[in-house]
């Protein structure tokens, strides 16, 4: 018989993994939406929305599955948008970006192809076209750091000491030294913002092309290549072999497509909260580790409450604040991107171009660089790919 000892190791995981999550990533979400002409009331309902679909994701498909799926926005999806503004301020035209990405994370649970299709780009050229997203964030804590030192050095300092004593929390001790110097800096100011009540606001979606192809396309990109496929090794690292990719695609595609309505980013299957609740820390008995992403799933729907708290965080903050805070939350994905973008000797100088190519913030035709990055990155592929040897 299950005691409440049994359980406490998976609730406690699903807990750590769910708080650890939003907290180590929602500035980059509002920051990244902001980016793209969100204003504060849309980027609450934004929050909330996210928090309440990725929570009752969690729930059902965990329960259901009885397999520990945990559910988040797309990190990289994000790091996107907060380099997309140049793209578009009309949060419309963002909104129908995000719904035919949505569309083609369906479209890819019901034919596989498309999903294969993701599969053949080369890991050289999709990492370093996420390298090329995250570097100007990840320059964000320096540039902070200059213009605002007495508030942005102690962030960097307190992440950094995080880091050699207990590097998971490292982000999240960066986010509440964060919450800290924002609060210090708004004493000096006479700017304020009421607290809203918890709400969802609709957002009609506008259809732009350019904008389509400028963030929908790459969105759809870096979520499956960044978030979904991660997600799904994730699992399988962990022995749960059972074929979910597609209730996963299928459930996460119409949950963002209706998300967006209320301005939701993106969502996905999680990486770094499935390896905590898939993993050994949710318990030794690997049939009842469900339960740990089912409390995550609790967990997130309550976190969605915070919302307008979390909201009028990033508002009271001055940008360089924020943008740091996302830098050094984005750090270990960087390095990661970097480290795959450049591992294969023959494909470093295709590496290099794309990620030149996507850092560099070039907009033709209203289209953004990591569009650009993956067609420069393809072109050099096909150029330097060395003629098959007969043997």
């Amino acid at each position: 018989m299950r005691t409440i000892s049994s359980l406490s190791q998976p609730i406690t995981a699903g807990l750590m993994g769910a708080i650890t999550g939003f907290a180590s990533s929602f500035a980059i979400v509002l920051a990244g939406l902001s980016a793209v002409g969100a204003s504060a009331s849309q980027l609450s309902s934004a929050l909330l929305m996210v928090c309440l679909a990725n929570g009752a994701l969690a729930i059902l498909l965990s329960w259901r599955l009885r397999t520990p799926m945990s559910f988040a926005w797309s990190t990289p999806g994000a790091a996107l948008l907060v380099t997309a503004g140049g793209v578009t301020d009309d949060f419309g035209a963002a909104v129908g970006a995000f719904i035919v990405c949505a569309a083609l994370i369906v479209v890819t649970g019901c034919w596989p192809a498309l999903g294969n299709l993701v599969n053949r780009i080369p890991p050289s050229i999709a990492a370093a076209m996420l390298a090329g997203i995250l570097f100007p964030i990840c320059l964000a804590p320096v540039t902070a750091s200059v213009e605002l030192p007495a508030y942005a050095l102690p962030i960097v300092v307190v992440w950094l000491v995080a880091q050699r004593f207990a590097p998971r929390a490292a982000v999240p001790a960066a986010m509440v030294a964060t919450a800290v110097a924002v609060a210090l800096y708004a004493r000096t100011t006479t700017a304020s913002a009421p607290l809203a009540w918890p709400h969802l606001e609709l957002v009609v979606p506008q259809w732009d092309a350019a904008v389509i192809v400028a963030l929908g396309v790459p969105l759809y990109i870096v979520t499956m290549a960044g978030q979904n496929i991660p997600g799904f090794a994730v699992l399988t690292t962990f022995g749960y072999r059972k074929p979910v990719a597609q209730p996963v695609l299928l459930s996460t595609g119409i949950a963002s497509g209706l998300g967006a309505l209320a301005g939701a980013p993106t969502m996905n299957l999680a990486a770094l909260s499935a390896a905590i609740m898939a993993g050994p820390e949710a318990g030794e008995e690997r049939e009842h580790r469900w339960i740990a992403a089912f409390t995550g799933g609790i967990t997130y729907v309550l976190l969605g409450l915070a919302a307008p708290l979390a909201t009028l965080l990033v508002e009271t903050a001055p940008e360089p604040l924020i943008q740091a805070a996302a830098g050094l939350a984005l750090m270990t994905a960087m390095i990661n991107a970097v480290g795959t973008a450049f591992e294969r000797a023959d494909h470093r100088l295709v590496a290099l171009g794309t990620f030149l190519v996507v850092a560099s913030g070039t907009t033709i035709g209203g289209i953004g660089s990591a569009f650009w990055g993956l067609i420069a990155g393809g072109l050099l592929m096909l150029t330097l790919r060395r003629p098959a040897q007969v043997g």
